[in-house]
């Protein structure tokens, strides 16, 4: 199936998210009354160079929402996804992390961006609120300590990176630089670099920065394109990776790309365009543009049944895959007669080493079977190659 890339509509995707929160839900304890609307708190970027990212995954959260609102909910009440904007700014997601705290949502979900989370997680972990599949590798957020309290769906930036540094030593590419955001997603990046190339006996040849929501990608090309390495791998946001592919093939650098999945494959795609062809990125959900996997065909199904202008792309159906962990978690916490905070919980920690939708759910490491990553090459016609 063609990888058809839509723009996505922010101002009508802001009015479908303001009117989600309206229907007579007042008050600080409708989250946990019997009779009100369960309600999941999401902060992540819808304005700003990063929105794409938020959006999309919003987006395909939503869909499996409505969709099991249409069917009667959990117990006739209805899943709200109460979203709101930070523009991926830390600041921003703390005091909307303390907003969703004060109305007493059940958890938060899809919290974008590890500086984000981060900044919020001490909020959290005070008052007990569960983080579910938060759009982040970060190794902060993966800590033994917070089992119960940050449920990660996706793989970590060192799966990722692992994955990247294997393919391209088996390749004899052993000449690796790393471009990376100046905050804690691309330090955690850059770390997980390190230990892959340590792992080889092998160090990066050089690093630069850019700093976050940023396009200014000067310096870092007059550090890196110098050196000659054979892959720059980059761990940043489209806007910025975008903006370094150009500029350093510009200057005169005829290496590879490799991206991290938070990079935002479709968008990347779209701001490179033609620019896009041999750029590679690391992926945390199967290709939603095939129907080999049963995620894929669920998410398809899904999106022809609701009549929405939405195409597959990945960070959709990780908001489509997420929603639909949180729905199985809530019909097992309502039927053991438990649909609260603490019922969602224990739900949660069970479904650990099962499948949803033929994917393997590991919120905590399981020896012997590592998490779901795969390769993707951008062509220069849009599409995606796995």
């Amino acid at each position: 199936m063609q990888d058809k890339r839509v723009e996505w509509n922010r101002r009508q995707f802001m009015t479908a998210a303001a009117a989600m929160t309206v229907g007579g839900l007042t008050g600080a304890s409708y989250a946990q009354d019997a009779g009100g609307s369960i309600v999941l708190g999401q902060s992540c970027a819808l304005s700003g160079p990063s929105a794409q990212l938020g959006i999309q995954f919003a987006q395909g959260a939503k869909l499996y929402f409505d969709q099991l609102n249409a069917q009667g909910g959990i117990g006739r009440r209805l899943v709200e996804l109460r979203t709101m904007d930070d523009g991926y700014e830390p600041e921003r997601c703390v005091a909307n992390t303390q907003k969703f705290i004060a109305d007493d949502v059940t958890a938060l979900f899809g919290y974008l961006g590890t500086p984000t989370s981060m900044a919020a997680l001490p909020l959290l972990q005070k008052a007990r609120l569960p983080l579910i599949a938060p759009l982040t590798g970060a190794a902060g957020l993966r800590e033994p300590r917070l089992a119960q309290v940050v449920f990660n769906l996706r793989a970590s930036y060192a799966d990722e990176t692992a994955l990247m540094v294997r393919q391209l030593v088996s390749l004899g590419l052993q000449k690796i630089a790393v471009f990376h955001q100046n905050d804690a997603y691309g330090q955690s990046g850059l770390e997980g670099v390190t230990q892959a190339l340590q792992s080889h006996g092998l160090k990066a040849v050089g690093t630069a920065t850019v700093e976050r929501n940023s396009r200014d990608v000067a310096q870092a090309v007059k550090t890196l394109v110098p050196l000659g390495a054979d892959v720059i791998v980059q761990v940043c946001t489209y806007a910025a990776s975008a903006a370094f592919v150009r500029a350093a093939r510009q200057a005169g650098y005829g290496g590879q790309f490799y991206n991290v999945s938070f990079v935002g494959t479709s968008a990347l795609a779209q701001a490179l365009g033609k620019e896009a062809e041999g750029v590679v990125v690391t992926q945390v959900v199967p290709s939603p543009f095939k129907t080999s996997h049963p995620l894929a065909r669920e998410f398809q199904a899904a999106l022809h049944k609701s009549g929405a202008s939405l195409q597959p792309d990945y960070s959709s159906m990780e908001g489509y895959l997420a929603a639909r962990v949180v729905g199985e978690a809530l019909k097992s916490a309502a039927g053991a007669g438990r649909l609260q905070r603490e019922g969602l919980v224990a739900a949660l920690e069970a479904m650990n080493g099962q499948q949803v939708a033929g994917f393997p759910i590991a919120f905590r490491p399981q020896p012997g079977k590592p998490r779901f990553v795969e390769l993707s090459m951008l062509t220069g016609d849009g599409k995606v190659r796995v």
